[in-house]
């Protein structure tokens, strides 16, 4: 694996450490091999130093096997230079074919783009110009890291740049949240459990609410959030990901070109978003989060005092095919909101009839089931059960799931499974050119609506709420109401 922006945070915090437990679980073949290429004068030495302080510091399993790590260590070396060095790429191909002839990695390649998102088509052309990309035996492959693009005519051009190089089969466009379990499982559940596909549909769900929810602010990163935005950041891969999953078709099989073809069907499928009826837009002020009080986004570091940029967005949409006609798709996501809770809601619409009487049923509430994704993985199914004693009451109880509980195991980090599907060439849980594209597509429409009118009064919600009122009133329109995870 070669790792292009080897000093970065990406590296430390995430890619590292899933190395490192994948070698602890052994996941990884003999011989694996590690070279990081950046900017940063480190020496090999050096990199190996800051490589083993970045697994003890962040890995999941505690404390670091030093047995383990010293093993996998063997194997990381490190090339200094820019990435548009032609003599740099000579000198990674060098350590390459040392590897191959030293380690017995059999010229199999994976590049992983852990740079800016500027460096992704300059990496890709110097790879194929310097015959890195194609030179050996073995496969080649590259994961990008997102954003892929920053709409439909940049994502575009990306991809033409990507594929002067390679063929699409070699791109893996990662996105972590498909690496998570729960997300996973959400394909389980409705696939493996005859329970639930007959009822996955118009006639019995009412509507359906997926929440990417964040307490914390833009960390340092106000430069790229000022340019991004909570929509291009979060609502363009990880909502409309989640959402392709839980409102596809049942694929023939799982084989990865069967299964995007279905959650490409779906995002082909949603009727273009009416920012003025459909789409709200929100902004945090000063606030108070978890007992600390904290600054409004115009205050953050490298924000500007008037900015417009939103740090929140809520959405309804309506997928056009038989089995979702008419049903709302409720979608949203915050910066500084009151705690940290990924899940999928989905509303089952009321009993027809409940022959009981009217004091009976005061306490019960239509079936839900939610599937959380962070942070305590597992699934909970609320259902109506009658309290004992000897007059017919009624109450809505919960039947839970929990990962941690059920399995008595850790939930592997979605970069471990992620980075693992790309070595054994299983392109499954990564987004293809045409989802990409298509999700741009809807993003691009939104955008072009919000530019045409004036942005709402900024900020318009304080840090540590749920956000701003016109995303209550989206749904209150409806006759319904947010969750509150």
């Amino acid at each position: 694996m070669v790792i292009f922006g080897a000093s970065g945070d990406l590296t430390a915090r995430k890619l590292m450490p899933a190395l490192y437990n994948l070698a602890l679980n052994r996941y990884l073949p003999a011989g694996f091999s590690v070279i990081g290429v950046a900017l940063t004068p480190w020496t090999e030495q050096e990199f190996k130093t800051h490589m083993s302080e970045a697994a003890t510091k962040y890995s999941r399993t505690q404390p670091v096997d030093r047995s383990v790590w010293q093993s996998f260590a063997e194997g990381l070396h490190y090339v200094a230079m820019t990435f548009d060095d032609m003599d740099g790429y000579g000198k990674l191909a060098a350590t390459l074919d040392r590897l191959d002839r030293e380690r017995g990695t059999g010229g199999n390649r994976v590049f992983y783009f852990a740079t800016l998102p500027q460096f992704f088509a300059v990496i890709v052309d110097r790879l194929g110009a310097s015959g890195v990309a194609r030179a050996g035996e073995g496969w080649k492959r590259i994961i990008v890291e997102k954003p892929f693009g920053h709409d439909l005519k940049s994502a575009q051009e990306l991809n033409r740049a990507i594929h002067a190089v390679f063929t699409e089969r070699q791109v893996y466009r990662i996105d972590h949240y498909l690496g998570k379990e729960t997300v996973q499982n959400v394909m389980v559940f409705r696939f493996a459990n005859g329970i639930f596909e007959p009822i996955w549909n118009r006639r019995y769900v009412d509507h359906m609410q997926i929440t990417v929810a964040e307490d914390l602010g833009i960390e340092r990163r106000g430069a790229y959030y000022e340019k991004a935005g909570a929509l291009r950041d979060i609502f363009q891969n990880h909502l409309l990901q989640l959402l392709s999953i839980v409102a596809m078709e049942p694929p023939a099989n799982f084989d990865a070109e069967v299964v995007r073809d279905e959650k490409v069907k779906v995002l082909r499928s949603i009727h273009p978003i009416n920012v003025e009826t459909d789409a709200v837009r929100g902004q945090y002020g000063p606030g108070w989060v978890a007992g600390e009080q904290v600054v409004g986004y115009r205050q953050e570091d490298q924000v500007a005092p008037d900015s417009k940029t939103e740090t929140y967005v809520a959405t309804r949409l309506f997928i056009d095919n038989w089995r979702w006609a008419e049903t709302p798709f409720y979608l949203r996501t915050g910066k500084r909101l009151p705690n940290r809770a990924s899940e999928i809601a989905i509303q089952f619409k009321k009993a027809p009839h409940l022959p009981f009487a009217k004091t009976a049923v005061q306490d019960t509430s239509p079936n839900l089931l939610v599937m959380r994704i962070q942070p305590h993985e597992g699934a909970s199914l609320k259902i109506a059960a009658k309290i004992p004693g000897p007059v017919m009451r009624l109450r809505t109880v919960n039947m839970d799931f929990f990962y941690g509980s059920s399995f008595l195991i850790e939930s592997p980090d979605a970069y471990e499974r992620l980075v693992l599907d790309c070595m054994l060439g299983d392109p499954t849980l990564f987004a293809r050119e045409d989802e990409v594209e298509r999700a741009w597509t809807l993003v691009d429409g939104v955008e072009a609506g919000w530019a045409a009118q004036p942005p709402p009064a900024l900020p318009n919600y304080a840090a540590g709420t749920w956000g701003p009122e016109a995303a209550d009133a989206l749904m209150e329109r409806d006759g319904r109401r947010w969750r509150r995870p």
